[in-house]
């Protein structure tokens, strides 16, 4: 059977789009594109700390958000949740050895934005400003 160039063209994205999936470093960017990722990632960098210790150092973080949060990063193997039997039951969080390893990279981009973000900020006015003279 010969494909129509449509047909091969519409083949190509969709192997491309398959093997996207199960690029190490697609995955990494989707863990780690989270805010709230990187906000409880730098906050636990210290030291294990309680759910309501996590909320009241990361302003504008819900306990819903924290929490889903926080389950992503324990199945991820970067959090791990300790339970102490007490009345009532304590729950603190740590970052795994994984979790700290990951801390170089989230490190990595807080320099680059500290660093960058001026001419970033100057580059979205420029373009701003040509797209509002030219509309």
């Amino acid at each position: 059977m010969t494909l129509t160039a449509d047909q091969k063209r519409q083949a190509a994205q969709t192997h491309y789009a398959e093997g996207l999936g199960l690029c190490p470093a697609r995955q990494l960017l989707e863990t780690i594109s989270s805010k709230w990722v990187t906000l409880v990632m730098l906050e636990l960098a210290d030291g294990q700390l309680r759910h309501s210790e996590l909320r009241r150092r990361i302003p504008g973080a819900s306990q819903k958000m924290l929490t889903s949060t926080l389950r992503s990063l324990e199945r991820d193997g970067l959090v791990t949740r300790l339970l102490t039997l007490s009345v009532p039951v304590r729950t603190d969080y740590e970052l795994t050895p994984l979790g700290h390893s990951l801390l170089a990279v989230i490190h990595g981009m807080k320099e680059w934005a500290d660093h960058n973000m001026d001419q970033v900020e100057e580059a979205r006015g420029n373009y701003d400003s040509r797209r509002t003279s030219a509309g």
